[in-house]
Parts: structure tokens; C-alpha cells; sequence
């Protein structure tokens, strides 16, 4: 039995005394589980990619390339940019099998300290602007139809962007298997959403609306593009590419990562660059350059146009693709969270899972909080320049302005230099 010690034997010499056995489950460690298999693992690079940028950025790939030709080879060109990017993370993801993506690369190859900066700008800004802006954006397309003759109040856009954000984090800390489901059922969707566009324009095609498309045309420049432009139009492209890496961020959740980790990046990059492309070819049966440059809303308009009826599935799929990039979003950040705190660069607090659910509760919290909008008494209803857009916020997701991130990061930079890098290696 447990704690069983022997009794004195007849010699009178005690024999030695056996160490208690463990108990049920004492051998069991808690840790976050393998719950990742190779589907979800494919809708989490293909869900974080596709947000609302195919919806939007196709108009500023056209404005700086000058051609609907250049367009589309810009198009094509940033999926293959993407491609030996993932190629490079799958063999990092592979010989590193840590979670936290950049961080966890970074920090094993150049020390501590460019992991730890690294993953405190990231946490500062990158992600709660990242955020607060794609939670804002769902708010605002859900509410269009709502408000069909005016912009949505602000108010009710960050009610509902917080109501969203809170919504995703619960169900990202009651369970992992209910997060990746609702990031497959959400990237089906978006699958759908372009899928349908793609359909459309081939059957415009097929019904000879290809002028735009016609060489002749498609070449045709109004202007001609400079180095600046290119520049410019490709940094629109790769916009609407990020998030191809997110799937390095839970290397440790996933089933066997050296076999899955290169699968799913084989399998997503190919295809968004194919609908990417071909939702852009799609566009273009449908609307002219300069109707397309026009539109704010490039998917919106195109569902006007030929959709009729059923053009209220365009600002919807929008609205879902936001909704399931959130949830991609605060899954894969907490883990940069979760990773650096077991690293010795973030409160120990964050390093913490639940357990029973196992499920990294502390850092989904703190990533939910951090991105929370807030009302910025400079923002005005009317401003819709994207510099404005990402000033405001950045304010929002970081309050107090420049002086919060300066005194957060200094004492930061205090905490590190004081404790030193501490690591206690994956959780296995």
C-alpha cells in the first residue's frame, strides 16, 4: 500500500524503507494540451490572414500600381513573398518547437534581451492596436445595416466591439477545442464569402465581361509607377497577407508539429494566394478601375452591383471574417503572453493555466484588457483618414498616450535588468 513501511526484520536490522508511491494523477503535469490536429491547424494561418484587408485593400494595390495587370502581379507576388516567408517559419517551427512564434525564435538565437524588447513592443502596441482596430471594424459592419444613412455612433461601435472581445476571450478560456472550432467555422465561412465572389466573376467571364481583363487593357497604365509606388502598393498587398506566422505561436499545442507544422503551411499559403488572386480577377468583371478606386468598401460595392438582393452578404461576411480574425487574433497572442511570462520577461502571473480547463486564463485576460476601445476625446465621428484611424486607436489600446507605454517599459527594462533572463523550458 501507499507509505508502506517495511517492518524490522529478524535480525533485528530495519530493512529500508520504499517512497511512497504517487497517487492518482500526482504524475500529472499541467500544461496546455495537444488539441491542435491539421484542419485546425490550417484555419488558424488561413483565419488570421484573411480579415477584412481582401475586402479593403484591393483598392490600394490599384491606386499605387497604375495597371489592373500590375495589380494582379502584385497580388501574385506577395503570396509568393509569403510562401518562402512560411517555408523559413516551418523550419524554425520544426527545429524550435517552442510557442511564441517570433519571440520564442528570437530569444533562443540572439539572448534575452532581443526577445525580451521584442516582446514587450509587441505587447504594448502591436497586438491591443491590431486588436482594437479588427474588433472595431466588425463593429462598424454589423451596425451598417442598422445605420444604412449614417455612420454608426461611436458609442454603440465600442459597445459592441467590447462585447465582442469579451465574448471571444470566455470562450477562449473555457476551452481550446471550443476556440479552434469556432475559428473552423469561421474561416469556412470566409472561405464561402470569397468562393462566391470568385463564382460570380467566373460567370461574368463566361459571359464576356472581361473587358478590364483583356491584355491590351489590363496594361494599360494611367500612370506611370515609381519605385515609391510599387513599394507602396506591394506594403498593401502584405497587409492583407499578415498573419501567416500566427500558426508558430502554439508550435507546443499542436499534434505532432514536425509533421503538421510544414503540412499546414503547404496547404494554406497556396491557397489564400489562389483566392486572393482570383477574388481580385472577380473584382475587376465587375467594376472598372475607377469605380473600384472610388469604393471604400471594394467587396461592398461589388455585392451592389451584381448580388442585387442578396447584397446584404457582403457587409455580413465581412463582419464574420472580423469576427473569426478576433478570435484567431487573442488565441495566438495570449501564448506570446503565456510564453514570455515563462520566460522570466512578463509576470510570472501570466504563466499560469487553469486546471481543469488548461487554458491560459491570466494572459487571455490581460491580452482581452489591453485592447479594450476606449473614448478618445480627439476622435471625431467624421475622420476616416487611416493615419487617424491607427492614431486613435493606438490611444485607445494604450491610455495615458505616450507616456503610459515610456513608464510601462521603462520599468520593464528595470524588471529584466534586476532578475536577469530566467527559463524554465517548454512545458512538455
Amino acid at each position: 500500500m501507499p507509505g508502506h513501511i517495511q517492518q524490522p526484520s529478524g535480525r533485528g536490522n530495519p530493512g529500508p524503507a520504499p517512497s511512497p508511491s504517487p497517487g492518482p494523477g500526482a504524475s500529472e503535469r499541467v500544461a496546455l494540451k495537444k488539441e491542435i490536429g491539421l484542419v485546425s491547424a490550417c484555419t488558424i494561418i488561413i483565419g488570421n490572414i484573411i480579415g477584412s484587408g481582401i475586402f479593403i485593400s484591393p483598392k490600394g494595390v490599384l491606386e499605387h500600381s497604375g495597371s489592373v495587370g500590375l495589380a494582379l502581379f502584385v497580388w501574385v507576388l506577395g503570396g509568393g513573398v509569403t510562401a518562402l516567408g512560411s517555408l523559413c517559419y516551418a523550419e524554425l517551427g520544426v527545429t524550435i518547437p517552442k510557442s511564441g512564434g517570433d519571440y520564442a525564435y528570437v530569444t533562443e538565437i540572439f539572448g534575452g534581451l532581443a526577445g525580451f524588447l521584442l516582446l514587450w513592443s509587441a505587447v504594448l502596441v502591436m497586438y491591443p492596436t491590431s486588436l482594437a482596430v479588427i474588433s472595431m471594424t466588425f463593429s462598424n459592419y454589423v451596425l451598417q445595416p442598422v445605420f444604412p444613412n449614417c455612420i454608426p455612433p461611436a458609442t454603440a461601435s465600442r459597445l459592441l466591439s467590447m462585447a465582442c472581445l469579451m465574448l471571444l476571450t470566455w470562450v477562449n478560456s473555457s476551452s481550446v477545442r471550443w476556440a479552434t472550432r469556432i475559428q473552423d467555422v469561421f474561416t469556412g465561412g470566409k472561405l464561402l464569402a470569397l468562393s462566391l465572389i470568385i463564382g460570380v466573376g467566373f460567370v461574368q467571364i463566361f459571359q464576356g465581361h472581361f473587358e478590364e481583363l483583356r491584355p491590351s487593357r489590363a496594361f494599360a497604365f494611367w500612370m506611370t509607377p515609381s519605385v515609391g509606388h510599387l513599394a507602396l502598393a506591394f506594403l498593401q498587398g502584405s497587409f492583407a497577407f499578415s498573419g501567416w506566422n500566427f500558426l508558430n505561436y502554439v508550435t507546443e499545442e499542436l499534434v505532432d508539429p514536425r509533421k503538421n507544422l510544414p503540412r499546414a503551411i503547404f496547404i494554406s499559403i497556396p491557397l489564400v494566394t489562389f483566392v486572393y488572386t482570383f477574388t481580385n480577377v472577380a473584382y475587376f468583371t465587375a467594376m472598372s478601375p475607377q469605380e473600384l478606386l472610388s469604393s471604400n468598401a471594394v467587396a461592398v460595392t461589388f455585392g451592389e452591383k451584381l448580388l442585387g438582393y442578396f447584397s446584404w452578404v457582403m457587409p455580413v461576411s465581412v463582419a464574420l471574417s472580423t469576427f473569426g480574425g478576433i478570435n484567431g487574433y487573442l488565441f495566438t497572442s495570449s501564448r506570446l503572453c503565456f510564453s514570455g511570462a515563462r520566460e522570466g520577461h512578463l509576470p510570472s502571473l501570466l504563466a499560469m493555466i487553469h486546471v481543469r480547463r488548461c487554458t491560459p486564463i491570466p494572459a487571455l485576460l490581460v491580452c482581452e484588457a489591453s485592447c479594450q476601445p476606449r473614448s478618445s476625446p480627439s476622435a471625431g465621428p467624421q475622420q476616416s483618414s487611416c493615419l487617424w484611424e491607427i492614431h486613435t486607436h493606438l490611444s485607445a489600446a494604450c491610455p495615458s498616450s505616450t507616456t503610459s507605454a515610456m513608464v510601462s517599459l521603462s520599468w520593464a527594462c528595470l524588471c529584466y535588468a534586476a532578475g536577469g533572463r530566467r527559463s524554465t523550458g517548454p512545458l512538455r
